[in-house]
């Protein structure tokens, strides 16, 4: 499978440039004005200048990247990315809804940002940090808050959004500054440089969105779904799996500090003062330097909150050493404290004076995991344990923080992640589809005369689709059946064009046999089909009978009228042009005209396989002498059970009967004929139809005069 080579214009360098561009402006700003203590960030500009030149995805990526390199200056800035995340966000809505024209609007773009940015960053410092980040901040806070944590936090919160008014004011006018000098067509280029097609209008892109959303199976419906539940999922499953794992990794640690702590005082002890010390207490030779000792091992060593000398018996631990623990006094000398449940499967082993494994408890001292180290004399007698106590609550309020610090680490990549997928699906896959879709749609339907399928093609080759896979493949074996299908209608309808000019001459052959027998018609057959394009346009233009006058039927009536008399070829000469006036039998024999013609065409009906434009005139030939009030020939039929085509060449027959000369009688003068015409509306004829006639009267004129004079 081939595809054309993937076209990486200017433009879209122009396009990675500004990324790099505005990703090095951020960091530079962002580092000097840290360097220089000053409480402001500055490191949006390029993420707002990148988000209105070039969309939603550049100015993400520009995020992202700034606040990870910011990271290596500012250990809290990658975790504010999902606030330059939304920053990037707002930009790009704000430019792809045409806010900027109205700037008015810009205050509105400040003021959003700097109330998110600044309310979310000082959430964000209190959580991490425990107050706010600058110290100008946290001091101005604490003395207008007067020693109120929520005090404290609602003044640094408007301080925030203060600082951050300013720092977003500089960064937004600083972005315009740049982008004034980037001249208008380039922005054009460097937006549209995302289209791998024709770039769209904002109108056909709202289309094919609203196309594509259309029903729960569709495309764009699918690939949304699919794009949140996996960045999510991704986003969700790093977390929990690094959160997991650093838990992990902070309990053994606690665990070691535990054991490192119980084997260290247990190092220091002298074990023959064990019993001592027991017995006298604070008394006891070196009791007191032992137990200051205790208490300087507990606190240099992380996670460690207990640290005993204890004996124990069956009834349970008695305590020789003990610390008071924050609010929690410490045990006196000789108390006698019960075994915790978690200790009931080691208590074999501690009777024994063996060592045991830490042991992790949930009880009365909290969640703590305990090691026991034992304390022996010289003949190897365990005389007593030291136990240290670590607190995997401490652990847990350590994996909370990181939990939170992953979470807003993840959240800009995943946003990152979800706005490439809707990219990559909207310009890679949606949009060329659904335009696809559109074209093809539309060559299939509507209008379909040779120049507008050939537009068609044309419009279909101008979208310039070029994603490099299936889709640009599919999209180039569309052009080509396009093509060959247009050409293939070109030769049909030429074939069909030829085929009509034939019939056509063979109806007018035909209709000019039956006019050569009538020594009386004269142009007749000629004259007749003018009136009856006249008049169906007529009733057309005026709005009578819309649902029957389509473009086909008044096509197919015009070409039908030369044969409305065909069936006087079986009509005897002696008839058909006796120079006086037929007697009863021989007007029988005439009216039989209309029963001749309408057998002559179904044959031909039946031989051609029923063409439309023979029905009709098999209607003309039938029924143009029926009469509105029923009383016409052959069948008698009035009112609108007369076939309208046939309603319409009555008038044009008799309109042109009366105003030809014929052997009988002189041409009527055209008031005469109108006059009768008009007593006609009603009896002899549709009273619409004779409407539409007398409107188009000057029209009549015209076909009058030109065959009179010819």
């Amino acid at each position: 499978m081939k595809f054309t080579k993937l076209r990486i214009g200017k433009n879209s360098l122009y396009r990675f440039g500004a990324i790099a561009g505005g990703i090095f402006v951020n960091v530079l700003l962002a580092y000097l004005v840290n360097l220089a203590g000053v409480p402001l960030y500055l490191d949006t500009i390029g993420t707002i200048f990148v988000s209105a030149l070039s969309g939603m995805l550049p100015g993400l990526v520009t995020a992202v990247l700034t606040n990870i390199l910011c990271s290596f200056f500012n250990e809290f800035s990658v975790y504010y990315t999902i606030i330059s995340v939304l920053i990037a966000v707002g930009v790009s809505h704000f430019i792809k809804h045409e806010l900027h024209k109205k700037k008015v609007h810009f205050i509105g773009l400040w003021l959003a940002i700097s109330a998110m940015a600044g309310l979310l960053g000082i959430i964000f410092q209190w959580l991490l940090m425990g107050g706010p980040q600058f110290e100008d901040v946290a001091e101005a806070s604490q003395a207008l808050g007067g020693g109120s944590t929520a005090a404290c936090f609602m003044y640094s919160a408007l301080f925030s959004i203060g600082l951050n008014m300013v720092d977003k004011g500089i960064s937004i006018a600083l972005a315009l500054l740049a982008l004034w000098f980037v001249p208008a067509e380039r922005k054009e280029e460097i937006r549209n440089s995302k289209w791998r097609q024709k770039p769209l209008s904002k109108t056909e892109s709202k289309a094919i969105r609203k196309q594509s959303k259309e029903g729960e199976s569709s495309l764009r419906v699918r690939l949304t779904y699919m794009l949140i539940i996996t960045a999510l999922s991704l986003t969700i499953g790093l977390s929990a799996i690094n959160i997991s794992q650093y838990f992990t990794d902070k309990k053994e640690e606690y665990k070691q500090n535990a054991i490192n702590a119980s084997e260290f005082a247990a190092s220091i002890l002298d074990p023959e003062k064990v019993d001592q010390f027991l017995t006298s207490g604070e008394n006891a030779p070196g009791y007191l330097e032992t137990k200051e000792e205790f208490t300087r091992i507990r606190d240099s060593i992380p996670g460690v909150k207990y640290l005993y000398l204890v004996k124990v018996r069956q009834e349970g631990c008695i305590f020789i050493i003990d610390l008071d623990a924050e609010d929690e006094p410490a045990y006196e000398t000789g108390e006698l404290v019960e075994f915790e449940d978690a200790f009931i499967p080691y208590l074999p082993s501690l009777f024994a004076g063996e060592s045991v494994e830490p042991i992790e408890s949930n009880d009365r001292f909290g969640w703590v995991i305990t090691s026991y180290c034992p304390v022996r004399n010289s003949d190897g007698v365990t005389l007593g344990y030291v136990g240290a106590d670590a607190s995997l609550s401490y652990a847990s309020e350590y994996v909370g923080k990181y939990a939170l610090k992953t979470i807003l680490l993840f959240s800009g990549f995943f946003s990152l992640i979800l706005s490439y997928g809707l990219w990559v699906s909207e310009y890679h896959m949606i949009y060329p589809i659904g335009s696809m879709a559109k074209a093809i749609s539309d060559f299939t339907l509507g209008e379909n005369d040779q120049e507008a399928l050939d537009e068609k093609v044309r419009k279909l080759r101008a979208l310039d689709i070029h994603t490099n896979n299936e889709i640009e493949k599919l999209y180039t074996s569309l052009c080509k059946m396009a093509s060959e299908t247009t050409e293939q209608m070109r030769s049909v309808r030429y074939l069909a064009e030829s085929s009509d000019k034939m019939q056509n001459g063979l109806i007018i052959t035909m209709a000019d046999l039956v006019e050569n027998r009538d020594s009386d018609t004269g142009a007749h057959i000629a004259k007749t089909a003018e009136y009856v394009k006249i008049i169906s346009e007529s009733l057309k233009k005026k709005g009578y009978y819309s649902e029957k006058l389509t473009s086909k039927f008044m096509a197919d009536i015009v070409k039908s009228a030369p044969l409305h008399d065909v069936g006087k070829i079986s009509i005897p000469d002696n008839v058909l042009n006796k120079p006086g006036k037929l007697d009863d039998a021989e007007y029988e024999i005439m009216k039989s005209h209309t029963v001749y013609g309408r057998e002559i065409i179904e044959k031909v009906i039946n031989t051609v396989n029923g063409e439309n434009y023979l029905k009709e005139a098999r209607n003309m030939a039938a029924y143009h002498h029926e009469r509105w009030d029923g009383k016409g020939y052959p069948e008698k039929l009035h009112g609108q059970v007369i076939p309208l085509a046939a309603r319409i060449m009555a008038v044009a027959d008799v309109f042109d009967a009366l105003t030809s000369p014929r052997v009988y009688k002189p041409a009527f003068p055209i008031e005469k004929a109108l006059e009768i015409i008009n007593d006609g509306s009603g009896k002899m004829f549709d009273p619409k139809v004779v409407e539409a006639f007398m409107d188009a009267l000057p029209e009549i004129k015209v076909v009058l005069k030109k065959y009179q004079e010819g």
